[in-house]
């Protein structure tokens, strides 16, 4: 039934409407509703059941937010009466930007308290849609969300230990397709026929163009030209992924494109074996070797870290330590004080411990490569430590808190006219019995510890000359992950911060 669904062409514009039609419901009630997290779908529905349903999601299936990402409809219509005619410039097409705007992210969160001001949430979401109807209608392809979307680098991140992703079945009826539907789109017969077929002869019309990877056709006069939208029946992939040499999850938004382009069926969301791409490091259409990139790794590392920070900005013992901040710094707007603390969090602490983890890997392994070097090849070990964070996290707020919608929808109904009724508020959010909730945590987090020490042993029998080497190239890592679950085991043992609902620290 899934299989059917997906395989509709409108299945995900089925889904964009939904959740456009609960974006639309958050924006209003967080302009117009009561200012009261706890009592409008602003302060409950983004920030406490998208956030645990987005790791659910990612855990057992895939990117499917992206999938069903409400702020890519209006980009649809922009695409239609815009130019969209514009290559995004070549020195902003690193992860560098996202980087700096998922930091932005996360310290707007904080300094604005944005999960209790649902005035606020409602302008961000408005803003997401408004940047995703400019950026792309003037610029081709996915450009915000390859390269500026911060929730988007969220999810392609986590995305890569998720059990699915989007391939081909059979290598070998690629390499017989001449048309290469899956990247430049199916046309009606007639329309391009020239274009299409001007790199047969023998050799592969697809090559790799740039450091970064992006695939560029042979034929094209200049990367990222389009044969245009005349006769066009399905687009292909706007990320620039080539499904022949496509890995992972890395930048897929899984927006189906490619599989309902492929004139074959050779193309479906498909099972495979958890992080498996974390291990292999070939060259990645639209991406290029992972473990030559400090831009990826920097986002992998940013990603790690600020789920250990996010969690630690929820607990008893930051207020004492934003208390003692703004005293020594004397200054006592918040945010201020929160710069500081973010830039520990997430540039000096993991700097200081990967670095050290680093320069210890070399030591022990004989000082093969530089410290960049290894730090691009080993940190991506770290991802499924930080996921294990993130779920524990977000599912704690979610399974805590997640019943409150139930009378929150009934006394939204009720303000606007419509028979419903309310209910209490208070007492109403838990979903499963509060005993579930710390061991279903730690389960997540050694599920992750368990699976990061897979991944960089793994990783080090890639890098290294032998299998001695390896154990000790691994060693610094897993001491480096181990330390980092502790940390994970101690927050989450400290009273936090019940945002989305009645209930006290």
């Amino acid at each position: 039934m899934i299989g059917t669904f997906l395989r509709w062409r409108h299945a995900r514009t089925f889904l964009q409407s939904i959740f456009l039609g609960l974006a639309v419901l958050i924006m209003l009630d967080g302009w117009f509703g009561p200012q009261l997290a706890p009592l409008n779908l602003a302060g409950v529905l983004p920030w406490v059941h998208w956030r645990g349903f987005v790791v659910l999601a990612l855990l057992v299936m895939g990117n499917l937010f992206c999938m069903a990402c409400p702020f890519m409809l209006p980009r649809r219509v922009a695409k239609r009466f815009l130019p969209a005619d514009r290559v995004w410039p070549r020195a902003l097409r690193s992860k560098w930007l996202g980087v700096a705007l998922l930091i932005l992210f996360f310290w707007s969160y904080e300094a604005f308290s944005l999960w209790s001001s649902p005035w606020l949430t409602a302008w961000v979401a408005l803003t997401y849609f408004v940047l995703a109807f400019v950026i792309d209608g003037f610029f081709k392809g996915a450009t915000f969300c390859k390269h500026l979307c911060p929730i988007g680098q969220f999810h392609f991140v986590n995305g890569m230990i998720s059990p699915t992703e989007v391939a081909i079945r059979d290598p070998a009826v690629c390499e017989t397709c001449t048309t290469k539907d899956c990247i430049r789109g199916r046309y009606a017969p007639g329309f391009g026929t020239e274009a299409r077929t001007r790199g047969q002869g023998g050799r592969s019309p697809i090559r790799l163009d740039g450091v970064d990877g992006t695939p560029a056709l042979a034929w094209d006069a200049a990367p990222g030209r389009s044969m245009g939208r005349e006769g066009l029946l399905q687009g292909g992939c706007e990320l620039a992924l080539y499904q022949p040499r496509k890995e992972g999850n890395l930048d897929c938004t899984f927006c189906m494109e490619c599989i309902h382009a492929c004139p074959y069926d050779n193309v479906g969301i498909l099972v495979r074996s958890p992080a498996r791409e974390l291990v292999r490091d070939p060259v990645r259409s639209g991406v290029g070797r992972i473990s030559r990139r400090p831009d990826l790794a920097a986002l992998a590392l940013l990603i790690v870290f600020a789920a250990f920070v996010n969690a630690f900005g929820m607990v008893e013992p930051v207020f004492a330590l934003q208390s003692w901040l703004a005293a020594t710094l004397a200054v006592p707007w918040e945010p201020v004080t929160l710069v500081l603390f973010f830039g520990i969090g997430l540039a000096g602490v993991p700097l200081l411990l990967v670095g050290t983890a680093a320069s210890a890997s070399r030591a022990l392994s004989g000082g093969k490569g530089t410290l960049s070097d290894r730090i691009c090849s080993y940190a991506w070990a770290l991802v499924p430590l930080g996921f294990g964070m993130w779920a524990a996290h977000y599912l704690f707020h979610l399974l805590t808190g997640g019943l409150v919608v139930v009378p929150l929808f009934r006394e939204y109904l009720t303000d606007l006219g419509l028979p419903g009724g309310t209910g209490p508020m208070a007492g109403t959010g838990a979903m499963v019995p509060e005993s579930w909730i710390f061991p279903l945590e730690v389960l997540l987090l050694q599920g992750g510890l368990f699976l990061t020490l897979v991944v960089g042993y793994r990783i080090a029998l890639r890098e290294e000359d032998s299998g001695r080497k390896a154990g000790l190239a691994f060693l610094p890592w897993a001491v480096l992950a181990t330390f980092l679950a502790g940390v994970g085991i101690w927050l989450l043992l400290q009273p936090m911060e019940m945002r989305g609902t009645f209930q006290p620290i």
